[in-house]
């Protein structure tokens, strides 16, 4: 078993935002429900989603954002809610079978998962990286507290570039499967072990909630340093 700690991800008053920016930018944004009805995802190291909302969610008008971080801008110009629906890259009833539910480049959006909803997460290029080394721990924060059947981390393998790659299942080598986990806030994967790995790399977990067979997806970029 794994030793669990209490992770503190940045928490965004998205509820409180969400009018003023849908009437300042005249989109229609998914109505945002009470954090019991929320769900979850990697917020360290960052999940794509995730790292944009932690980086532009209070910001996202600054025109400094196409330049700093492009990736960003080009998935918030696609849908402004990949940004603020982070917790929401899953799939339902897919009974362990990812690879027919999921093709390869569409494995950052969750196979176009939740009507498109995140499918500019699967645009190749220079997405901001969390700096880990080749042993790392993986934070993973589920609002709804679903609780995990298992966890499984995949990383790239060396060689891989995501800049210019679309992300292939054959990209990826398993390298952790947890236990199960109780209903929680924050899962801690541990001694996440990657080695020969240098430059910019994707983590990819597959979390199984144990609520209903509800699975998520999540593309998290790194650098190991």
């Amino acid at each position: 078993m794994h030793a669990h700690t209490q992770a503190q991800p940045r928490r965004w008053t998205l509820r409180v935002l969400a009018p003023l920016l849908a009437a300042s930018l005249g989109l229609i944004l998914f109505p945002w429900t009470d954090s019991a009805d929320a769900h979850g995802s990697v917020v360290d190291p960052a999940g794509r989603a995730y790292g944009c909302a932690e980086r532009w969610g209070e910001d996202h008008q600054n025109p400094a954002m196409e330049q700093e971080d492009p990736m960003c801008w080009q998935a918030f110009q696609e849908n402004p809610n990949t940004m603020w629906n982070w917790m929401s890259l899953f799939q339902e009833n897919l009974a362990g079978d990812w690879k027919s539910a999921i093709s390869d480049g569409n494995l950052c959006s969750a196979g176009d998962a939740q009507g498109g909803l995140a499918s500019s997460l699967d645009e190749v290029g220079a997405w901001t990286p969390t700096d880990v080394s080749n042993t790392f721990t993986l934070n993973l924060h589920d609002n709804a507290s679903h609780g995990a059947d298992f966890i499984e981390v995949y990383v790239t393998k060396q060689g891989y570039d995501p800049t210019s790659e679309p992300l292939g299942w054959d990209d990826l080598e398993l390298v952790k499967t947890t236990e199960s986990y109780p209903q929680q806030e924050d899962y801690v994967v541990e001694d996440i072990s990657a080695p020969g790995r240098t430059g910019h790399h994707v983590v990819y977990t597959i979390w199984q909630a144990s609520h209903l067979d509800q699975t998520y997806f999540i593309c998290s970029d790194v650098n190991f340093g």
